[in-house]
């Protein structure tokens, strides 16, 4: 069931969010070769605890983090771990907070140092068709006009969308009806409708889109080994058009 929420919920929500993406913003200077995922996952938790917040992910389903941090060719879901990032790689740090009850859900790939063109072209290519899907996120547009818009642009672009995970509703609990493919076809799926909470989060591949799962039945990535790289945001439906509740300064 597609629940709806109040101009109250939206706002609390939007705090939520307004604190994750600060944290974002504070990566964006901490992440650089020699940094581990495990002092990213630490450093996240020292700041949601300084801020009176808590990382929502850890301990969902026996997730043991506040982060994913997804290396290269990892599409989503990497463990925070004790191996140091090198030069050239690009990390997804994806979270959910919990601000006083409300929830907020972003994913940010960061480059770390200077990245290769490939990289840092599948960085832009992605975050655009983040956006791309934003646009669409409008009442009596229906689910499948995000997904198109973003999978006409990725593949005009050359790139391909993953299709293993998708976007979701967001309010009480992490995920919630409806969820949000990445792809599809325009004028299909449930209608968008005033007060509906989702998150928009493509995942975009230099090589095919198709993933494989590790062996800890979480960390999914790329199958050709190419690539991948994820933008999000938590994006609410208005009748003013999309409001992004996790949008960071200077994008």
């Amino acid at each position: 069931m597609i629940k709806r929420k109040s101009k109250r919920e939206i706002e609390l929500m939007q705090e939520a969010g307004k604190l994750l993406a600060n944290v974002h913003k504070e990566l964006r200077t901490f992440i650089k070769p020699g940094v581990t995922t495990m002092e990213i996952e630490n450093f996240v938790e020292r700041y949601l605890t300084k801020h009176g917040a808590t990382g929502e992910q850890k301990g969902y389903q026996g997730y043991e983090f506040n982060t994913c941090a997804s290396i290269n060719d990892e599409v989503c879901h990497g463990f925070p771990r004790h191996e140091k990032l090198a030069e050239g790689d690009i990390v997804t740090v994806d979270m959910v907070v919990n601000l006083n009850g409300a929830l907020a859900d972003s994913a940010w790939t960061h480059a770390v140092g200077n990245v290769s063109e490939e990289a840092s072209k599948l960085m832009d290519v992605t975050k655009t068709s983040l956006y791309k899907g934003i646009e669409q996120a409008i009442p009596g547009n229906r689910i499948g006009d995000i997904g198109h818009a973003i999978q006409s642009y990725a593949e005009g672009e050359g790139y391909s969308v993953v299709r293993d995970f998708t976007g979701h509703g967001i309010g009480e609990g992490i995920h919630e009806d409806p969820y949000i493919p990445h792809f599809g076809n325009a004028g299909k799926g449930a209608r968008l409708k005033e007060g509906m909470v989702i998150t928009i989060e493509p995942m975009i591949n230099i090589g095919g889109w198709s993933t494989k799962m590790d062996d800890n039945n979480w960390t999914a990535r790329t199958v050709d080994g190419s690539l991948s790289a994820q933008y999000e945001h938590t994006v609410a439906i208005t009748k003013e058009g999309p409001v992004i509740l996790t949008q960071q300064e200077e994008e």
